[in-house]
């Protein structure tokens, strides 16, 4: 997928393909608006020395891209991460903005996204840090701030029409997960819960703490629930907490992730929006359910 600004590719797929004894079967362009997509099918002993031949030319190329088998592309369970993937935004670090501690604590946020710190310890750090701020900030941090990603919606609302279950699980919170459910239509949500007070945020979160761990069990116990192998699924995001789910679905995505996930992903989505993980799997633009 090359968004409208790409330009030429300027690299020889075929002798990339030819050096590692793969080679074109079938070349289409795919119908997606201003994006320009195509499919190419390939015939290839090797999947991974095919992936590994083409991950370094194709990082110098403005474009997104994913190698994977032709059959069972399409899924039939999405799993999301919610902050900085379906949404534009962390929401804590919005919180922490009306508490005027935005540069503490989106700090500790970047190094736990990382991989630099643990996920849960981190939470509960910056949680503490937001004791006494009014409940009602998280509305108004939700209505000002937080704006669904471009594609999330027709994502969403494009795969729930073809059968697969849509799930956000986030390491942010249900008052937010609710909400970015509803707005881009998810089947279901699960999220940390703030323990609040007399109106204002006690510094607690809830335990257990949904975390690395819990979003893997969750695109796990959402697999089982369908009686769905693990090849069916599709899980995306953008920090290390991602990284389990990401790893054990059929196809992990990253998303403008960090470094440490983008590397282990599957595939990355960094110059298109989220309708790309709809042509991954096969549809054309004329297929995807908009508003």
């Amino acid at each position: 997928m090359a968004p409208p600004d790409a330009g030429a590719l300027s690299l020889n797929l075929r002798e990339v393909f030819a050096g590692v004894g793969a080679r074109g079967k079938e070349s289409r362009k795919v119908e997606a608006g201003e994006m320009a997509v195509t499919d190419l099918i390939l015939e290839a002993d090797d999947l991974a020395a095919v992936g590994a031949a083409l991950t370094v030319p194709m990082a110098d190329q403005k474009l997104d891209w994913c190698l994977q088998p032709l059959e069972g592309r399409r899924k039939r369970l999405l799993v999301a991460d919610m902050d900085s993937t379906i949404i534009n935004v962390e929401c804590l670090d919005e919180l922490a903005d009306f508490a005027g501690l935005k540069a503490e604590i989106s700090a500790i946020t970047e190094r736990a996204m990382r991989g630099e710190l643990a996920f849960e310890g981190a939470l509960r750090e910056r949680v503490a840090m937001l004791k006494g701020l009014p409940v009602t900030a998280l509305q108004a941090a939700y209505d000002e701030r937080v704006r669904l990603n471009p594609g999330a919606r027709t994502l969403v609302r494009t795969m729930a029409a073809n059968n697969a279950r849509c799930v956000l699980v986030s390491g942010g919170f249900s008052f937010f997960t609710s909400r970015v459910a509803q707005a881009a239509l998810f089947h279901a949500h699960r999220g940390n819960t703030l323990v609040e007070a007399d109106g204002r945020l006690t510094g607690e979160v809830a335990e257990p703490i949904l975390g690395r761990e819990a979003k893997l069990a969750a695109l796990k116990e959402e697999a089982a629930a369908r009686q769905l192998l693990m090849s069916a699924t599709l899980a995306i995001g953008d920090g290390a907490n991602d990284l389990a789910m990401i790893e054990a679905a059929g196809l992990g995505v990253a998303y403008r992730a960090k470094p440490i996930v983008a590397a282990q992903a599957d595939a990355r989505i960094e110059h298109t929006d989220l309708t790309s993980l709809l042509y991954f799997q096969g549809y054309s633009a004329e297929a995807f359910v908009t508003d």
